[in-house]
């Protein structure tokens, strides 16, 4: 173990490894509980039981895809970084895709395995580099800003803090709703804990305003704490069954299945080299075995969906891992076993609720807006895509139409402006493509 992962040549053991990935779990073992609750659209009343995932599925998806994707990496890609479900994808699954346009979750991972095997192949064929390469990084900074915002949204959903008004669409809620009042208080440990630098601080969050909402019968108290691990069946394979449904094979598919894709490339690409550059791994600006990290990624996400559950992805969590001592990909395979053993306490983790994992939801959004300082707002044509792309997400509530609205304002401003030299040739592919499906969507 100890030459396969090179611990002499990174200056690490197993101890540092070991703690590394126990600290990498813990920052995102959140997870475990918003993902269930997210796909399940636990948040939503009187919604047909046919729209929701099966919530202790979904909890056994999760941590497999988890424990799978963070094996792969660490073996494979060799880097200290762990997998999961993707935050804002989780939410674009349910609440865009099918809470906001209808469709069947069966269809919803079959879209996602579909944009795993893309993914797959655009990385095995060199093309993915091209593809990100072609994409202008203002843009990817507004897609990662606009996403944090949209999930941010959510969480304020969530917690009732945001509520529907008919008169302006949505108002302030009830503040001293009991729910609200205990999401308000997990939003004010966490931002304490954050603010103190205390790594894991959204996992201990959740567990502080657990015991909270107990003490005050606000959440049940759990019967048993290690118990029955539920059945995976009722998503299990489930992603193919979609594929013999013609209604599958519609415009709104090809969109959702790019959005996909497209959110997928700019999360792994930028947490990979983010977590990479922290670890002190990159060389000349290089990263070594980049092709066999994306790989990692792309088989996570093909099986993440077999199992059942929405895109698994890389997480930028792992910086608290490395943060901690982690340097090779041993850490990862910590936080898989980790992951496995989760399964096993689905009784101590089913009793969270949406009040509890709101202020995960709001604290990553707030992480994730951070990209913002990255645009050039002082130009005018970069200014208006990178602005349509944040502010659109969460108004629209759709990843995918601020991702196109962005797509097709970016090649308008910057021909008007003179900069048509600097538009890759891709980009009007992606004009054009946004262009139908905004057109065919409205039909």
């Amino acid at each position: 173990m100890q030459k396969y992962f090179e611990f002499e040549k990174y200056g690490t053991n197993y101890r540092r490894e070991f703690i590394g990935g126990l600290t990498t779990f813990l920052a995102m073992a959140y997870i475990l509980v918003v993902n269930p609750l997210t796909l399940s659209l636990a948040s939503v009343e009187d919604l047909p039981d046919a729209l929701r995932m099966d919530y202790g599925a979904v909890f056994v998806a999760t941590a497999l895809a988890s424990a799978l994707g963070s094996i792969i990496m660490g073996l494979v890609g060799k880097y200290p970084l762990a997998l999961a479900p993707g935050m804002g994808l989780n939410a674009f699954f349910a609440y865009t895709v099918v809470l906001g346009s209808g469709i069947p979750w069966q269809h919803a991972l079959g879209a996602v395995f579909i944009s795993g095997v893309f993914f797959l192949i655009l990385t095995l064929t060199g093309l993915r580099e091209k593809i990100i390469n072609a994409i202008p990084i203002e843009l990817k900074h507004a897609v990662g800003a606009g996403i944090g915002l949209f999930i941010t949204f959510v969480g304020l959903q969530n917690a009732k803090i945001i509520v529907n008004n008919d008169a302006t669409l949505v108002g302030l809620g009830d503040l001293s709703a009991p729910d609200t009042l205990l999401a308000i208080f997990g939003i004010l440990v966490t931002v304490i804990m954050m603010t103190r630098g205390i790594n894991g601080a959204v996992f201990y969050g959740m567990v502080v305003t657990v015991i909270v909402g107990m003490i005050f019968g606000l959440i049940d108290v759990p019967k048993q704490i290690v118990g029955e691990v539920p059945s995976i069946s009722p998503t299990f394979g489930a992603a193919f069954s979609s594929f013999g449904d013609s209604s599958f094979y519609s415009t709104a598919m090809v969109g959702i299945v790019l959005t996909f894709l497209f959110v997928d490339f700019f999360d792994n690409a930028g947490t990979l080299v983010g977590v990479a550059s922290q670890a002190g791994l990159m060389k000349n600006n290089k990263l070594e075995r980049a092709g066999r990290a994306l790989i990692s990624d792309s088989i996570a996400s093909t099986t993440g969906a077999i199992l059942g559950t929405s895109t698994v992805t890389s997480y930028v969590e792992s910086t608290a891992g490395v943060a901690a001592g982690a340097r090779t990909g041993f850490a990862s395979l910590v936080t898989a076993g980790l992951f496995i053993l989760s399964i096993f306490f689905f009784p101590l983790l089913s009793v969270v609720t949406a009040p509890v994992t709101a202020p995960a939801l709001i604290i990553v959004g707030v992480l994730m807006v951070s990209s913002l300082g990255k645009i050039e707002w002082t130009r005018f044509e970069i200014a208006v895509p990178a602005f349509l792309t944040v502010i659109a997400m969460p108004l629209s509530y759709s990843i995918a139409t601020g991702i196109g609205l962005g797509f097709i304002f970016y090649p308008i401003t910057m021909l008007v402006k003179g900069r048509a030299k600097e538009i890759h040739p891709i980009m009007y592919f992606f004009f054009v493509i946004f262009a139908l499906y905004f057109i065919f969507l409205q039909h």
